[in-house]
């Protein structure tokens, strides 16, 4: 990684100068680095700079003293931001406060131009041997690589030592409100990092919007520890972000890691519920009843899938098509047994407005709460659709007459 240069300008140019541009396309030529060629463009724009990537890490500062550099850094109103982007991707932001005037669009334009292709040159070999990892973890999870020699001795290039196998980690990462940057990238930053800090040669990787990390090594406790660390580390890390982890058993055959991958996401999934409102840490082996849809789901699939949509599928097609809460109710109402009164207390929600849910719960699935039948077959619907990593819809209530707690009944005809 670049080193944060924090020094001063070395020269107060005005913006537009064609001497101050010279200077920073011949910085980018050269190969001087990046610390330089934001000294030089905070000179060609006439203002205090600060560049970050897209991870939100700072490569680099142009400001006069702490505090100049503190404010860029939080973004104060006086502060403009700009995205550095390389054909369609972004490559992190340009953060800028100019000293006097505003710079002219054209050398603006040329600045971030030249930014945006310095910090991908810079960052290009960090992202082959990230590319490499990622791979790699891919095939390792998907049970592409039979062999396991060939698999120990790849892994061994990459700096992994899986001859004693591993431990999987998902870590679930949504944002609780409109995030900036590319914050995936971010996670799986932190989410590496954290575990390497526990267990070294940990390697992460983006899979299907999570982030997987395989924990090497038979140590139970160490791989527990890892997956503890990688939950806090993103909760004080990712703020705004709802947090979510996973981990499975020790697989002591690296062969058998596509496996753990297969247990750490059930046990991701089955925390999901609580993400949005709490970090919260499972292991497979906390997952109960989940366990034993686990098979289902690797040998036939399909039959999990066409059992979730018997049952609660219709209740998530109708709350995010209405902005109820048929999933959460059904949820809290099974949770407690079958009390109203619990489940009023548990959703603080008014007993009318529970009963009116049921009944639609009834309507759409054809399955009343009420009987036996009708929970046990909710209620494994509801596994099945923690197992499948459906994450129910949350948002405000609309039926009729929720705001008073007086729900009228409709007519079933």
């Amino acid at each position: 990684m670049s080193q944060i240069s924090r020094e001063t300008p070395a020269v107060e140019g005005a913006s537009g100068d064609s001497a101050a541009l010279d200077t920073l396309a011949t910085a980018v030529e050269s190969g001087a680095g990046l610390p330089e060629v934001v000294r030089a463009a905070s000179v060609a724009l006439g203002a205090i700079v600060a560049v970050i990537d897209a991870k939100q890490a700072v490569l680099a500062v142009a400001a006069a003293s702490p505090a100049e550099e503190r404010d860029l850094l939080s973004k104060t109103d006086d502060v403009a931001v700009i995205d550095l982007r390389v054909a369609e991707s972004s490559v992190g932001q340009l953060r800028y406060r100019a000293r006097a005037g505003t710079p002219e669009p054209l050398v603006l334009r040329m600045v971030t131009t030249l930014l945006a292709l310095e910090v991908e040159r810079t960052r290009a070999p960090e992202h082959a041997a990230e590319a490499a990892l990622g791979s790699f973890v891919n095939a390792v999870l998907d049970g592409e690589i039979e062999d396991r020699r060939d698999l120990v001795a790849r892994g061994r290039e990459l700096g992994v030592e899986l001859d004693k196998g591993g431990t999987v980690v998902i870590a679930q990462v949504q944002p609780r409100r409109p995030a900036e940057g590319d914050w995936q990238a971010r996670a799986l930053t932190v989410a590496g990092r954290a575990a390497r800090s526990i267990v070294p040669g940990s390697t992460a990787a983006l899979r299907n919007e999570m982030v997987a990390v395989i924990v090497p090594g038979g140590d139970e406790q160490r791989a527990i520890a890892a997956a503890r660390t990688t939950m806090r580390t993103l909760e004080e890390t990712m703020r705004g972000f709802g947090i979510v982890v996973g981990h499975s058993r020790v697989a002591t055959d690296p062969i058998d890691l596509h496996r753990a991958d297969a247990e750490a996401l059930l046990a991701a999934n089955v925390a999901s519920p609580n993400a949005m409102t709490e970090a919260r840490l499972l292991a497979f082996e906390e997952t109960g009843a989940y366990k034993l849809l686990l098979p289902a789901m690797g040998k036939d699939p399909a039959a999990l899938e066409r059992f979730y949509s018997d049952t609660i599928a219709p209740l998530v097609a109708y709350d995010e098509q209405y902005g109820t809460e048929l999933v959460g109710t059904l949820e809290a109402f099974l949770a407690n047994d079958g009390s109203i009164a619990a489940t009023h207390k548990q959703l603080f929600t008014h007993r009318h407005t529970i009963r009116y849910r049921l009944d639609r719960i009834k309507e759409l699935t054809g399955l009343d709460v009420g009987s036996t039948d009708g929970c046990e077959r909710l209620g494994l619907g509801l596994k099945a659709m923690r197992v499948l990593g459906v994450r129910a819809p949350s948002a405000p209530v609309f039926e009729p007459g929720a705001e008073k707690g007086r729900v009228p009944r409709r007519d079933r005809g």
